[in-house]
């Protein structure tokens, strides 16, 4: 076990980026309105649960199906970069659908909101790079952070505003992109190197 502050770092800010639970409190709101109440604890564990069973069993599913982990790295770079210029743009290129509020806390709230394909991909993205302890610890970070958001998210909403939480997701979006662009780079040299 070797923990590394600044991989731990690192991991955390991709991964806060890509959950972008500030910028999905407009989204969380909409579904404390149509349920009521929403299950914060719940959610917060079940999309942990989510992202570390991903990250120890998703290279096991890959190289199920014959795929490795450089070339699943650089299909994350790509949604990572649409994740980014949704973010920045303000458009919406994945449009969830609407889902029975009695299961709010799993669906969509724990998945695929928090744990989507997005987070999922950047997780295996991130092992290419990173000591998976690291990447743990960056995940149970993030889930901490998505709870005290799930917990208070009509106060941040309140204390930000609309324009608040644009311009935080703008900024993320931006270094979003820059990961996008750096995981990209980084795995297409090596599957150059192995071809």
């Amino acid at each position: 076990m070797q923990f590394d502050l600044k991989e731990i770092f690192t991991a955390f800010m991709v991964l806060f980026a890509v959950i972008d639970i500030i910028g999905n409190i407009p989204i969380i709101i909409d579904l404390r309105k149509k349920a009521g109440h929403i299950q914060s604890e719940k959610a917060a564990i079940i999309a942990g649960f989510i992202l570390i069973l991903f990250l120890f069993l998703g290279t096991s599913i890959l190289n199920l199906i014959g795929i490795d982990v450089n070339s699943f790295a650089v299909a994350g770079a790509f949604i990572l970069f649409f994740i980014a210029l949704e973010m920045i743009l303000g458009i919406t290129l994945y449009k969830q659908e609407d889902h029975d509020s009695m299961t709010t806390a799993v669906f969509p709230l724990a998945f695929p909101l928090i744990a989507g394909p997005g987070s999922l991909t950047t997780l295996l993205s991130l092992r290419a790079e990173f000591s998976i302890e690291n990447i743990i610890v960056a995940v149970l970070l993030n889930v901490i952070i998505i709870y005290i958001v799930l917990k208070t998210s009509s106060r941040i909403e309140r204390l930000l505003g609309k324009n608040g939480i644009n311009i935080i997701r703008k900024i993320f979006g931006v270094i979003l992109l820059a990961i996008a662009v750096k995981l990209f780079a980084h795995n297409i040299k090596a599957l150059f190197d192995l071809v």
